[in-house]
């Protein structure tokens, strides 16, 4: 009878105490809202020093929960409408934030010729010429990604390397042709795409621009920084209704390539205002799924006018942030047009280009200090650099109660030494790409020489000894987008 008693006594314990257990697992469970994903049986990498991985990790709406390694320790965080992924094991790690690069121009690179695998100018005419044999009497043929000091040879004739337009212009005779440099800072066009435009040996070179010509002045068909402008006709017209489902096709590819390698995030370097209308309105209809940082591409009168009206921080549900402005204050070094000191060791007539006035910029960065906007200028030379810091450090004087404006400079390349410092001191980020120096190393010692080249070319580990923090980046579609082994959930 005892050991019947102790029996049901230990019986009587056990009941009990599973539930008290229930009781509290309803209990916590009723006090922890429910996550709508998690991803479990995984592993997840934190970049938290705190806490390096994990196992499993909670996700409500567009923020972490919670996350662990203890087993089943998210059962708290699961609801009748959670979503749970087995990752069976695989790696999951934080979306990728692509700091430089063009959104839609990633998207238009997707809709035109690729150039980026041309090893010769006779390569690119063949595939201007098989795309002429499809289009339409008149319908423009774009292309992107050419660089001659990629191609196995130099064509023949050229001015500084850039072919003449003649063969463009045999192989398409009636269709306007503009093929883009892989910087975008040049570009190439055929007789007929100058002939829409009106561009004859009589055209003057634009500001900070110039049109490439031959020995008589006659435009060759190379246009750099802002003398593509004057190819007003861009290889087509288009209906404004046209032209919006264009921009639309293009954000939706670039959206869809950023997921596909992993980047979450995008900061696009320099959009319209009807570009930013655009992503707003996609952004509230949920079809923009990735988060976008823009940078207003507006200057002068139109920045004055609607700029701060683009202001917004985390805009529809952190999809879309506006508050930054992009400049240029000079070209690329690939296309001579980087503003330097010194004349270019291959180009000794020239420095380069200044593309955007002092004063502009001046004005720009008075705009911003007033209207809580962060400045993001394009500067690639040393007296770009030179200047757009010079211009900072004005601009930084005139409201002593706000600091940690973290204002950028888009590429910083070539920089001369005695102002390698200032970054640190000013607290300018210097937003670099790795990238840039391995893609540009066949010709930066051509431009610059060994001395400029050495002291003061891609010095990422002099600039971070001075404090100054590099985001990294790609300048997509300048070069590919980052890819990366993320997980295949977006």
């Amino acid at each position: 009878m005892a050991a019947r008693n102790r029996r049901l006594g230990f019986v009587a314990v056990l009941v009990a105490l599973f539930a008290v257990l229930f009781f509290v697992n309803r209990r916590m469970r009723s006090t922890v809202d429910p996550a709508d994903l998690v991803l479990m049986n995984g592993k997840i990498v934190t970049v938290d020093e705190h806490v390096a991985a994990a196992s499993w990790i909670a996700v409500r709406g567009d923020r972490i929960a919670a996350l662990g390694s203890e087993p089943k320790g998210y059962t708290p965080y699961v609801g009748d409408g959670t979503e749970i992924v087995d990752l069976g094991g695989a790696l999951a790690i934080p979306g990728l934030v692509e700091s430089h690069g063009h959104f839609t121009g990633l998207g238009s690179s997707k809709m035109i010729l690729d150039l980026t695998k041309a090893r010769s100018w006779d390569e690119i005419v063949a595939l201007v010429a098989e795309a002429a044999k499809t289009a339409k009497p008149g319908e423009g043929i774009r292309g992107r990604g050419w660089h001659q000091e990629k191609w196995d040879r130099a064509p023949e004739p050229n001015v500084e390397g850039l072919p003449y337009h003649d063969a463009l212009s045999k192989v398409s005779p009636e269709n306007p042709v503009v093929l883009e440099h892989a910087s975008g800072h040049s570009c190439l066009a055929n007789a007929k795409a100058m002939e829409l435009s009106r561009i004859t040996a009589l055209t003057s070179d634009p500001k900070g621009g110039r049109i490439v010509r031959d020995a008589k002045g006659r435009p060759i068909g190379a246009f750099l920084e802002t003398a593509q402008s004057l190819l007003r006709y861009q290889a087509g017209h288009a209906t404004p209704e046209e032209a919006q489902a264009r921009l639309r096709k293009q954000i939706e590819l670039a959206a869809r390539e950023c997921l596909v390698h992993g980047v979450t995030t995008f900061h696009d370097a320099g959009a319209s205002f009807g570009t930013v209308d655009l992503y707003k309105k996609m952004a509230e209809e949920g079809a923009l799924p990735v988060r976008l940082y823009v940078m207003l591409g507006a200057y002068g009168k139109d920045l004055t006018a609607r700029g701060s009206a683009y202001r917004m921080i985390g805009a529809v549900e952190n999809h879309l942030t506006v508050r930054a402005i992009k400049r240029l204050i000079d070209g690329a070094l690939g296309a001579h047009g980087a503003w330097l000191l010194e004349p270019y060791t291959d180009l000794p007539s020239s420095t380069g280009l200044n593309t955007n006035s002092i004063e502009e910029m001046k004005a720009t960065a008075k705009f911003a200090i007033e209207n809580g906007f962060q400045v993001a200028t394009h500067a690639i030379g040393d007296r770009a650099n030179r200047e757009t810091l010079d211009i900072y450090e004005e601009a930084f004087k005139a409201p002593p109660d706000k600091t940690d404006l973290r204002w950028r400079i888009e590429h910083a390349q070539h920089l001369s030494l005695e102002d390698i410092p200032r970054f640190g001191k000013l607290g300018v980020i210097p937003a670099m790409q790795a990238i840039h120096c391995t893609s540009d190393a066949p010709w930066v010692y051509k431009r610059l020489g060994e001395k400029r080249a050495g002291e003061g070319a891609y010095v990422w580990r002099k600039l971070m000894a001075t404090g100054a923090v590099i985001p990294n980046g790609t300048d997509v579609p300048v070069e590919p987008i980052a890819r990366c082994p993320a997980s295949t959930r977006p």
